[in-house]
């Protein structure tokens, strides 16, 4: 399908995601990966600051309203609590947590595990996978039209997402300071 990979390898894509167990027959499966030179900690604690923001292209999922540049050490979410904002307001819910490991959430009937993994030289991979059930009724069909636009639509998004929570995981552990003018897109 265009645009289910980006950024992920064939090992990754085969193994076993939390967001898997979720779903027996997937309408959709993609895929996102990116290498952050931060420790797993590091990463983890800008990727659950998406309880306050969708840290993807401000002006189009937040309303125009700026995703936090600071870490606020937040603590790890629990299931059941909101899984992101937009514009100030909940959306989606946490499904599963495994601090500094992987977040599982579900939003408006679409799964996605977000998963860290060591990178052996002290940086992590962040890896994220996205799925939904098949539709079922009259509109079953409709899946195999929504799925690749919902693909291609993810792919910029998410693609956005990972690379903000990469420059601020990395701006913080070199200690220097998100500019503001340089900010998320």
């Amino acid at each position: 399908m265009i645009g289910d990979r980006w950024g992920v390898t064939m090992v990754e894509i085969a193994e076993e995601f939390p967001c898997d167990r979720l779903v027996g027959e997937p309408a959709i499966e993609v895929w996102r990966g990116v290498t952050i030179a931060a420790s797993p900690e590091k990463v983890w604690s800008w990727l659950i600051q998406v309880r306050l923001a969708p840290y993807s292209y401000d002006w189009i999922d937040n309303l125009g309203r700026r995703s936090p540049r600071v870490a606020l050490g937040l603590g790890d979410p629990e299931v059941g609590d909101r899984f992101t904002a937009s514009g100030g307001r909940p959306l989606g819910r946490v499904l599963s947590v495994e601090p500094n490991r992987a977040l599982t959430a579900e939003l408006a009937g679409v799964l996605m595990s977000y998963v860290l993994r060591p990178s052996g030289d002290g940086g992590t991979r962040l890896l994220l996978k996205i799925t939904a059930r098949r539709w079922g009724g009259p509109f079953g069909a409709l899946s195999r039209v929504a799925a690749p636009l919902l693909s291609v639509g993810d792919l910029v998004m998410a693609r956005r997402q990972l690379l903000n929570f990469k420059r601020l995981a990395e701006h913080a552990t070199r200690g220097s300071v998100v500019a503001p003018s340089g900010g998320l897109r």
